[in-house]
């Protein structure tokens, strides 16, 4: 399955133009068989980003994907879930919890980004992750607690969980409403992916009121 993943996210070579029309199932989306049990109230729309801090386009989907979410209404309950693989992908979002757990996961979120990919860190060791929370107001004891805490480590599995219910094959991929799923080789570019989601939101929207 690692196979697959790497290929899913390295099938990106041309940039399209932007999204402009109404996103058609199974070709700019696709709808999962069951749904996933979304961790909102019924008054709000659940957007999930499955991401890897070591995927590049993960990396390079944070300035779009965040300019979307900071224009969303009240009713769009935006949330990010680390994926989860084995190996340095565990490792990363046992970083992903340990950070929220600490409080620190908006400062460190970032710049963890990008000094894996633009300083060329690779923070996959417990050592070297704690000493980089070390710079944001935690003690590297604390991070390194909070890093092999039962109820981080809980999260993780949990993740992996609704990764696997979710049918993700590949990163970085967008959940609306825990039933549909973008991904960049649907949207056709990373730059298209949160229209897409915004249309799918709205879509969500019609269907409720209906």
């Amino acid at each position: 399955m690692i196979k697959s993943l790497l290929v899913a996210i390295a099938g990106l070579g041309l940039s399209t133009p932007a999204f402009a029309s109404t996103p058609v199932e199974g070709e700019h989306y696709t709808v999962l068989d069951e749904p996933v049990e979304t961790r909102v109230g019924d008054d709000r729309i659940e957007v999930t980003e499955a991401f890897w801090y070591g995927c590049p386009h993960c990396y390079n989907l944070e300035d779009p994907l965040n300019a979307w979410v900071a224009e969303q209404p009240e009713d769009v309950a935006f949330q990010r879930m680390p994926a989860t693989m084995g190996g340095d992908w565990n490792q990363h979002a046992l970083a992903f919890y340990a950070a929220q757990e600490l409080d620190i996961l908006d400062a460190v979120h970032e710049d963890f980004f990008h000094a894996i990919h633009e300083e060329g860190e690779s923070l996959t060791d417990a050592d070297d992750i704690a000493a980089f929370f070390s710079d944001y107001g935690v003690s590297e004891e604390e991070a390194q607690e909070a890093l092999s805490s039962f109820g981080v480590k809980s999260q993780v599995n949990q993740a992996h969980s609704r990764m696997r219910a979710m049918q993700l094959r590949g990163v970085p991929a967008l959940i609306i409403d825990g039933r549909y799923v973008v991904t960049p080789g649907q949207a056709g570019s990373l730059d298209n992916m949160p229209q897409i989601a915004g249309a799918l939101v709205e879509q969500v929207r019609e269907e409720r009121a209906d």
